[in-house]
């Protein structure tokens, strides 16, 4: 939801719901969820507590739908790697690390909103933790698949190692204790991805027979 244009200006032209969850993305990012009120929102949106009301029924259900959209972001990383590296699935890998190392400076700032929204949501029974398990489960399957794809050795173990990689650097890079980090994520994976091939090459016999390059 990053505009390139001046807030203000770009604000005053989104309809009223966008204008809502717009000022709610900036104010849970920037302050944190549980900092955050409603009026404050209002305020920031240009709008009224009972506007806001009329297009989200509780904080709760506003905060798993900001959530929803940032974890709709990262499945289109998902969707535009396979897209870019059709059959492809070890360099759809370093797609989505390469993804999360361009991300990472505005991580630096703000933290990861998924770890910063787990830290504030003890509850696993909130909406909005829900809406991050569910992605979560979500992300894993799909890389396992790549990793399934790419013929790696043991592609459920693969996936977690380079899991903890993305999610590690994230968390790195906000707390300051790792410098270079995107380019050191990225040598990871590839080393990840080099560890894990099978031992006959980069490409593994598909079902009927042929071999699917890697």
């Amino acid at each position: 939801m990053a505009a390139s244009v001046g807030r203000p200006s770009r604000v005053a032209k989104l309809p009223p719901r966008e204008r809502i969850l717009d000022a709610a993305e900036e104010l849970f990012q920037s302050e944190g969820i549980r900092r955050v009120g409603v009026q404050t929102i209002a305020e920031r949106a240009e709008t009224t507590k009972m506007a806001i009301y009329r297009h989200f029924e509780t904080k709760d259900a506003l905060v798993a739908e900001w959530l929803r959209i940032v974890a709709a972001e990262y499945q289109a990383a998902f969707d535009r790697v396979e897209a870019e590296h059709p059959g492809r699935p070890g360099d759809q890998i370093l797609g989505l690390a390469r993804f999360i190392a361009e991300g990472l400076p505005a991580i630096s700032h703000r933290g990861c909103p998924f770890i910063n929204s787990i830290a504030e949501l003890p509850d696993r029974s909130h909406p909005a933790r829900q809406v991050i398990e569910k992605h979560k489960a979500h992300q894993a399957h799909r890389l396992v698949g790549m990793c399934t794809e790419a013929g790696l050795r043991d592609p459920e173990q693969a996936a977690a190692a380079i899991t903890f990689v993305l999610e590690g650097a994230q968390v790195s890079t906000h707390n300051g204790s790792i410098d270079q980090a995107g380019d050191r994520l990225l040598g990871i994976v590839e080393g990840i991805l080099a560890h894990h091939r099978s031992p006959l090459g980069e490409s593994r016999a598909s079902t009927d027979g042929t071999a699917r390059a890697v």
